[in-house]
């Protein structure tokens, strides 16, 4: 074995023995507990669609009215994940959930203009119920304040990312008509997503 050879050979050794196991896991960081607030919805489907297509349904009624729920919504996850040991039977129910995106799916399929005070009122349920299922997994030793801190940072920046989004599609240059049907449309597949949760639900 020729000396270069040599050399590698016991510089490889000594990395392998080296070798320590890693501890990477997010939550063992100082902030730990705030990405967990913050990626917990994002695993979920349920809050996937339904934070999807809130945002959607408020684009669609125009920046005045829906900066609206860029304060509701954050202000009701927060509420219910601190309330969520009173109303835990409640958020944890598929059909509901279901139900929910049925209705927005629907309300966007048909285009309908509803007032701000619905609106608000819509998302303000929505984000308690879902607030309240995100505190299903929090442990005893999770620090609830960077939790509910993380959850209040994600729910407001995807409600405003995808309402900006919404409200960006529709005032573009090009002709308008056929970007409203195309909100209706997602609409109504939004709809169809809700129907097919609410017969998973009733079948389970």
């Amino acid at each position: 074995m020729s000396a270069p050879t040599r050399r590698m050979s016991i510089a490889a050794g000594l990395l392998v023995a080296g070798i320590q196991p890693a501890s990477a896991h997010i939550v063992s960081s100082r902030l730990g507990d705030f990405y967990a607030g913050a990626l917990h919805p994002l695993t979920d489907l349920q809050d996937l669609v339904l934070w999807f297509s809130l945002g959607v349904l408020a684009g669609s009624l125009g920046a005045g009215r829906g900066r609206w729920i860029m304060v509701v919504f954050p202000l009701g996850l927060l509420i219910g994940l601190l309330s969520a040991h009173a109303i835990g039977a409640l958020s944890a129910g598929s059909a509901l959930n279901a139900g929910m995106t049925l209705l927005v799916g629907l309300l966007l399929a048909a285009a309908l203009r509803i007032p701000i005070l619905l609106l608000c009122a819509m998302a303000f349920a929505l984000a308690v119920i879902r607030g309240a299922a995100n505190a299903s997994d929090l442990a005893p030793e999770t620090d609830r304040f960077l939790f509910a801190a993380g959850l209040g940072c994600i729910g407001y920046a995807a409600i405003t990312l995808v309402m900006a989004l919404t409200v960006a599609f529709r005032q573009a240059e090009s002709p308008m008509v056929w970007r409203g049907i195309a909100i209706r449309a997602l609409g109504g597949w939004i709809a169809a997503v809700g129907l097919m949760m609410a017969g998973l639900s009733l079948a389970s």
